[in-house]
């Protein structure tokens, strides 16, 4: 199982909010460059990144800061937040973004996934974000008409290979992660899927590998050094 610590961006900084709350909102670090290479130095090989001011509208304020990663570092970048457009998925891959994570718009616009997906192939992702048992959209302000199910379903239809799981409630509260969702999710569809929100524990790292997931994403546990870096990634990945 991999593990991919987050840097998720406000105003070029390192922030982290807690059940996506914005007003909720953690500075942990003013240089995200300076976090990207503490998390490689620990010996990380990805990198997972969202752009919360992106999420809100669609624009990618955070984009140089990202472009800066990719050029300092070797890390493998994932990045999500308001990815709307076909031209905003070249510049992240031209940029050296090894995955591009699409999640409002993949919800709201079937042909926009099917005709990233034509293009980029594995390069795309999806972000299904689950708040009170519905995929939440527009930076969890607004909740999708789709089950959870359907939704998955039509996902593996399309032919996506990469889904990013998160449960709302659970994201920065510390307090254990959903392992019956990425049991039920597991078992029922062929993706690799990666667990997020609520990892706080070397327990929850082994009982999500325990269910065969593809990865799992390391937010505000290792900001508040609940978890080590070092230490979970020789466990998880050794």
């Amino acid at each position: 199982m991999i593990l991919l610590p987050a840097i998720d961006l406000y105003e070029k900084k390192v922030v982290r909010l807690t059940r996506g709350d914005y007003a909720q909102m953690t500075v942990y670090n003013d240089d995200p460059v300076a976090q990207a290479k503490l998390f490689q130095d620990a010996g990380a090989q990805w990198l997972h990144t969202v752009d919360l001011e992106g999420a809100k509208d669609g624009s990618t304020p955070n984009y140089s800061v990202i472009e800066a990663i990719c050029k300092d570092t070797n890390l493998k970048v994932e990045i999500g937040g308001g990815i709307r457009s076909l031209d905003t998925i070249a510049r992240y891959l031209d940029a050296g973004v090894e995955r591009v994570i699409l999640g409002t718009k993949a919800v709201t616009d079937p042909a926009f996934l099917e005709e990233s997906l034509d293009k980029f192939g594995s390069h795309i992702a999806v972000g299904v974000d689950i708040k009170d048992g519905k995929i939440a959209i527009k930076g969890w302000l607004e909740t999708a008409q789709d089950s959870v199910e359907d939704f998955f379903t039509k996902l593996c239809k399309l032919g996506v290979s990469t889904v990013i799981c998160t449960d709302v409630s659970k994201d920065g509260m510390l307090a254990g992660t959903n392992v019956d969702l990425y049991r039920q999710l597991s078992q029922k569809f062929s993706l690799d899927l990666i667990a997020s929100g609520g990892v706080s524990s070397q327990e929850d790292l082994a009982r999500l590998k325990a269910l065969g997931l593809y990865g799992a994403i390391l937010g505000k546990a290792l900001y508040t050094g609940a978890l080590d870096l070092k230490t979970a990634l020789k466990e998880m990945e050794g």
